[in-house]
């Protein structure tokens, strides 16, 4: 089957999840310019199972599918749940991308411009990527100074499941999120503090230790989220050191 096949498969299953109202909804929550066919998170996921019965997709052929369905296609708008099936496939094959695909992935998160697509290839993608191919912190390192902040988001969110696990690289994290503490975009904030909030399930004294000489600098969002999982003690220092 052609990537053109595959992709005229998910398209298929997701229109037949439509729903016209919850698009309209969906539509205005993310504030969208992209067509929606009203496609819950779950529904989408099953939409993508279903036509991948009995496919199996190397790199090339993912890498082909992905960029089909990212298309804005004849009508010239892109559709949003093209676009997240796009990225569920990204999510279900990243343990066949390479450093080359860092193009690929740098195209879809300029591309993407909403939460509900860059967060899922940030953490989902970008960092399982990053964390097997050591190349891939350079890249990070040159997102972090771009002028979209979506992609300076997305360096920092590539951290967020290792860290939260126990793992990652938590030099290079701590090192990005103190040269973007002074940001006043929202959702670099909130990135840091989602972040600094997993990562202290498991580290809570490593964030205790980097947050508390950074409190005064912090954003409000990002204390909020930072100190959710503190012990009353550090939440307290810290609230004290604002």
């Amino acid at each position: 089957m052609c990537a053109a096949e595959l992709a005229d498969r998910i398209d298929a299953e997701l229109r037949a999840r439509a729903t016209p109202e919850r698009a309209e909804r969906e539509r205005a929550y993310l504030k969208s310019e992209n067509v929606h066919y009203g496609v819950t998170v779950p529904q989408m996921r099953q939409a993508v199972r279903a036509a991948l019965q009995g496919v199996q997709l190397d790199r090339p052929a993912l890498r082909a599918v992905v960029t089909d369905l990212w298309s804005p296609g004849a009508s010239g708008t892109p559709v949003h749940e093209r676009r997240a099936a796009a990225v569920e496939l990204l999510e279900r094959h990243h343990s066949v991308l390479e450093i080359a695909d860092a193009e690929l992935l740098e195209r879809l998160l300029r591309e993407a411009g909403t939460w509900a697509l860059v967060d899922n290839i940030a953490a989902n993608v970008v960092g399982p990527v990053a964390e097997r191919e050591e190349r891939f912190g350079a890249v990070l390192d040159r997102w972090l100074v771009d002028d979209d902040f979506w992609l300076r988001r997305a360096a920092l969110l590539a951290h967020l499941v290792p860290l939260r696990e126990g793992r990652g690289d938590w030099d290079r994290f701590s090192r990005a999120a103190d040269s973007l503490l002074d940001e006043r975009e929202f959702f670099i904030r909130k990135a840091i503090g989602w972040v600094l909030r997993d990562m202290s399930r498991k580290r809570p004294d490593d964030v205790y230790e980097w947050l508390l000489p950074r409190a005064q600098r912090a954003s409000g969002v990002t204390i909020r989220e930072a100190v959710r999982h503190l012990s009353i003690a550090q939440r307290d220092a810290v609230l004290a050191a604002r």
